[in-house]
């Protein structure tokens, strides 16, 4: 009998399809059935070919061998899964498979995952593709009765390869460029760079801003206070003597309400979630990286089934989804939700005019709930925090505005005029998804408002107090994750062109949210930037780059050129081919650019302590986790952690302990002053009753999250554990 192939894009999404299809017969890397074989990749499986496979001089980084062009471009399979790739390619060549079904995720780089892996094996036997956006029984088996020939999104796949084939000949030969032009491990690539370029940019912009003195007057009045304003409605004034004269002539004055104006007001709920909205407000609530709001999505999506598709643009669903939502309302009826899930299903039929859509939904609708109920209890703490952060904007899209009656009241001084605003609630709508715990509910920060008591306008007043205000201008705000975010996704306002500067408001912007959150990784990791609290900060090194790279690089315009014409690709308006030939002529350009340039780099951060395993200076730079010396020479890679941010907290302060020094000598220190030594943590922990899952749960985060390993404080709790185990 023959049966179908279909290739999933992880082990955990394999094997649910399995689950759902009867495939209950194990083998090493797939799972069979009476119809179907489910086997999975790691991710990617295949990718394209390193330089020295093409020539094995590429080995080493010289500028001479630059520009790389090679043509046409191999496909190598991943030696580190290689493995797992012998299944599928063994599974492909099966005489009794017929057929196959690509079930890696639905977009683009899903499409190339499957398709690399069909070339590389030799498939050619017929495909069919299987799109949905959530992982729950119901969405796989509809999913199967309406697979696609896998002809529609061929032009989908073109489009991804050609973006990789550029992404390659740009990124590698400019890299290598700048590497060895400067003797430096520099990087550049055309989303990575002009990223940084506004990190380093807003840099600049607060180092050159000087802050100024602005005054503004106030008024005490029986109940309220009010602002001056003048005629042009602006409440400050850079003249001080100007300020303290109003405030002189207003004492203990008599006024009058000039104006009281009364405007009935509503504020529809917010659009529910893509994913980088997701992240902004994972990273404001509960300052989660874009990468962790990421994994914690893909772990709900897939593991525990109760939201949808994370990797989307859209913030909208499309008619055909209308009808399961009376099932999600029901899914999400558990633990807090369950009131307001049922008051929003009571109320029939739906609002749904703020979340349908269909001229917004792209290849995915937004993330919202499944019809699956959820077990709260089996989630992590984050989970639960993302998933609470989905239901409830889920249950605010489908209630009415938030109305409300805004009063403005304006008092006449003489010839000042001061203004007081109030606010009168008239029914909660979608706010009523939020409470003070839950957050979040406001999308825009609200003009200070008070209560303001029963007034009617010409009625006469006194002035009973008076007084200066002061403040001084603010430097714009260094980004963190959430505004950072923001700045990928709508990057218009670096492109001057304005053809270009719509082609980026139209597409996702620098990047797409399912790449932003590396990219920002990798920003990190090469040291490029710092956290600095919530706020990022460009290094020496980052702000140094920025000034090296070709000027093209620097700016979004490079990514709205390429995604105008994948866009085009996509939908078969232009030949890939075209596009990659002409990005060969780009990448040389941009070689005899760096080559051209008189530009120096200079390591401000260089220590005099020596590499041990090649003898030039380390570097000192500051990890995502702490301090680590770093040596220049990329080919030696030698790395050593100084201080590592723990997940011990201070006894005193309680903030988070560095660690610091090697072996024995390791100790535990805090900004307020604190100092403790490794032995003493260990037995403090014993003394307050530590448990031993409390202590393997702390291995397991430190483990996680440090980018460089722990050795001696692992060893030392490990003894500990094994020296109370009974």
């Amino acid at each position: 009998m023959a049966k179908t192939l279909v290739l999933a894009e992880k082990p955990s999404v394999g094997k649910e399809l399995a689950r759902v299809l009867g495939c209950r017969r194990g083998g090493d890397g797939y799972l069979e059935g009476d119809r179907y074989v489910v086997t999975w990749a790691l991710g990617h499986l295949v990718t394209l070919a390193d330089p020295d496979v093409y020539d094995k001089k590429l080995e080493k980084w010289n500028m001479e061998d630059l520009p790389m062009l090679p043509e046409p471009m191999k496909l190598v399979v991943i030696r580190e899964t290689s493995r797992q790739f012998k299944v599928v390619q063994s599974l492909m060549k099966r005489s009794d498979v017929s057929e196959l079904v690509i079930a890696t995720d639905a977009g683009r780089e899903g499409e190339l995952v499957a398709r690399w892996i069909m070339v590389k094996a030799g498939w050619n036997k017929p495909a069919k593709r299987l799109w949905i956006s959530s992982q729950t029984d119901r969405a796989i088996r509809e999913g199967f009765a309406n697979l696609k020939p896998s002809q529609d999104y061929d032009d989908l796949f073109r489009s991804a390869q050609a973006r990789s084939e550029a992404d390659w000949l740009v990124g590698l030969n400019v890299t290598r460029a700048l590497t060895c032009k400067y003797n430096a491990q520099l990087s550049a690539g055309r989303v990575q760079t002009p990223t940084l370029a506004l990190i380093v940019q807003r840099e600049d912009e607060i180092r050159r801003f000087v802050p100024k003195e602005f005054y503004g007057a106030a008024i005490e009045l029986d109940g309220f206070h009010a602002t001056w304003r003048d005629k042009n409605g602006q409440g400050r004034t850079f003249d001080r003597a100007e300020a303290e004269k109003i405030v002189r002539e207003c004492t203990a004055k008599p006024c009058v309400l000039s104006q009281v104006s009364r405007m009935k007001r509503q504020t529809p709920p917010p659009a529910a979630y893509d994913l980088t909205e997701l992240q902004r407000d994972a990273n404001r609530k509960y300052a989660y990286s874009a990468k962790e709001t990421l994994d914690l999505m893909q772990s709900l999506y897939e593991r525990h089934k109760v939201l949808t598709y994370p990797r989307t643009d859209s913030r909208y669903i499309s008619d055909d989804v209308v009808p399961t939502l009376p099932d999600r309302l029901r899914a999400v009826m558990t633990g807090p939700y369950k009131e307001l899930a049922q008051q929003v299903f009571r109320a029939r039929p739906l609002q749904t005019k703020y979340l349908v859509n269909n001229a917004k939904v792209t290849d995915h609708h937004a993330i919202i709930p499944t019809e699956e109920a959820p077990d709260l209890l089996q989630m992590t703490g984050p989970e639960r925090n993302i998933y609470d952060l989905v239901v409830r904007r889920f249950l605010a899209v489908l209630l009415p505005p938030f109305t409300y009656e805004q009063i403005k009241l304006t008092v006449s001084v003489g010839d000042y005029h001061f203004v007081a605003n109030g606010r009168l609630v008239r029914q909660q709508g979608w706010k009523a998804a939020y409470d003070k715990l839950a957050g979040l509910g406001d999308e825009q920060a609200e003009e200070d408002e008070q209560r303001l008591p029963e007034l009617t306008q010409g009625q006469r007043m006194q002035v009973r107090a008076a007084r200066v205000t002061t403040g001084k201008t603010s430097p714009p705000a260094r980004y963190t994750e959430a505004t950072l975010l923001t700045a990928m996704e709508h990057p218009a306002g670096q492109v001057e062109d304005k053809h270009l500067s719509q082609i980026l408001q139209q597409t996702s912007g620098l990047g797409t949210p399912a790449t932003r959150a590396d990219i920002i990784e990798k920003l990190f990791s090469s040291f490029y930037i710092e956290r600095h609290g919530k706020e990022l900060m460009p290094t020496s090194k980052g702000i140094q780059l920025i000034g090296l790279v070709p000027p093209e690089l620097r700016s979004a315009e490079l990514t709205a050129r390429w995604e105008d014409r994948l866009a085009r690709i996509a939908k078969g308006q232009e030949r890939d081919r075209e596009f990659v030939s002409q990005m060969r002529t780009y990448a040389a350009k941009l070689v005899e650019q760096v080559k051209a340039s008189d530009a120096k780099y200079t390591h401000d951060n260089q220590t005099r302590k020596p590499c041990p395993q090649c003898g030039k200076l380390l570097l000192l730079v500051k990890g995502k986790r702490g301090d680590m010396l770093v040596c220049p020479d990329r080919e030696c890679g030698f790395r050593k952690s100084v201080t590592q941010v723990t997940n011990a907290r201070c006894p005193n302060c309680h903030k988070k302990l560095e660690l610091w020094g090697e072996g024995d000598k390791r100790m535990f220190a805090c900004a307020c002053g604190y100092r403790e030594k490794l032995s003493d943590f260990t037995e403090r922990r014993k003394r307050d009753g530590a448990g031993k899952s409390d202590v393997r749960r702390y291995l397991a985060q430190q483990q996680n999250q440090q980018q460089t390993a722990n050795p001696a404080m692992a060893d030392a709790l490990a003894k500990w554990m094994e020296k109370n185990k009974k």
